[in-house]
C-alpha cells in the first residue's frame, strides 16, 4: 500500500490523535470558565469519537455550515452578541455609555460577519463533498 497518493490509514483504522495546533488551542482555553471548559470538551469529543459519513455530515453543517444561520458558529456570534451588550450583561453598565454601545456594535458586527453566508458555504462544499449516496 505504501505510495498510494493519501496514505492517512492508522493501525486498525483509529482516530488519531489531535494535531499540536488543535490541542494546543484546546489546551490554551482551558480553565477560562466552566462554560468553555464544556464547549472544549465537546470539541474534543467531535475530533476523536469515531464517526460515519452520514454523522459526519451532519456534524460539519451543524458546527459551520448552514445557510439558514441554525449551527454552532452562529451560536458562538449571538453568544458573543450577547455577553456584549449591556441590556443582556449587567456587568457592561457599569462602563461609560460611549464604551457600551461600542461594545454593543462589536459584538453585532461579529453577527452579521459571521452569518455571512459565504463565511457558511465552505462547511457546506465540504459537507457535499462527503456525499454518501
Amino acid at each position: 500500500m505504501a505510495g498510494r497518493p493519501h496514505e492517512v490509514h492508522t493501525a486498525d483504522n483509529a482516530v488519531p490523535p489531535l494535531d499540536s495546533e488543535l490541542a494546543g488551542l484546546l489546551e490554551d482555553l482551558a480553565g477560562i470558565h466552566p462554560g468553555i471548559d464544556l464547549i472544549l470538551d465537546g470539541i474534543r469529543l467531535l475530533c476523536l469519537d469515531r464517526h460515519t459519513r452520514d454523522d459526519t455530515q451532519l456534524l460539519t453543517v451543524t458546527l459551520a455550515g448552514s445557510p439558514d444561520g441554525t449551527d454552532a458558529l452562529t451560536l458562538l456570534a449571538l453568544t458573543v452578541a450577547r455577553l456584549t451588550n449591556p441590556d443582556s450583561n449587567p456587568a457592561l453598565r457599569t462602563i461609560p455609555f460611549d464604551q457600551q454601545k461600542d461594545a454593543q456594535r462589536a459584538g453585532e458586527a461579529l453577527v452579521f460577519a459571521l452569518s455571512d453566508p459565504d463565511l457558511h458555504q465552505h462547511a457546506s462544499n465540504a459537507c457535499a463533498a462527503i456525499d454518501t449516496h
